[in-house]
């Protein structure tokens, strides 16, 4: 399960651009995080857009209302299960991550004021339907490939 939260200015994403970010980062998440494509498993991933007014935002210890037009903004947080979260395995999420709104926006690169928090959220730590959710429950979803499935299990059981 995963939580994604897209940070950025009032007005900088139309609806056409969310509805194409809610899938193209939910796909960017899936990947790295189950081991193969599997559109089954996209119930697990919520994409959040919340939005700022230009003064409640600021880059170089100046308000977003104050550097005039031009500056692109956007912080996307990224909030997983605890699991197999390498070095590799996060850079590729992170990669894959500051594409997606690329991809969505039609731009040919990420912005550099884009940026992405990777955050890994502590076995047990974690809760849905009522109560703590493990990530250990999830590998038997028939979602996560074997290989996946059993990195996690190593890197949970450390």
């Amino acid at each position: 399960m995963t939580v994604i939260t897209v940070n950025t200015p009032k007005g900088r994403l139309s609806l056409v651009e969310r509805r194409a970010l809610a899938e193209t980062l939910t796909d960017a998440m899936l990947v790295p995080e189950i081991g193969q494509f599997a559109p089954a498993a996209r119930g697990g991933f919520q994409v959040h857009f919340m939005e700022h007014e230009p003064d409640m935002m600021a880059i170089g210890g100046r308000a977003l209302a104050d550097t005039g037009p031009g500056l692109d903004v956007m912080v996307i947080d990224v909030a997983v299960m605890d699991g197999d979260w390498r070095r590799e395995v996060r850079a590729e999420v992170i990669e894959r991550v500051l594409a997606a709104p690329a991809e969505a926006c039609g731009l040919p690169e990420p912005s550099p004021a884009w940026w992405v928090n990777f955050r890994v959220i502590d076995e047990g730590s974690w809760g849905s339907s009522g109560g703590t959710l493990s990530i250990i429950s999830l590998l038997e979803s028939g979602v996560f490939t074997e290989e996946r499935a059993k990195a996690v299990r190593a890197a949970i059981d450390g």
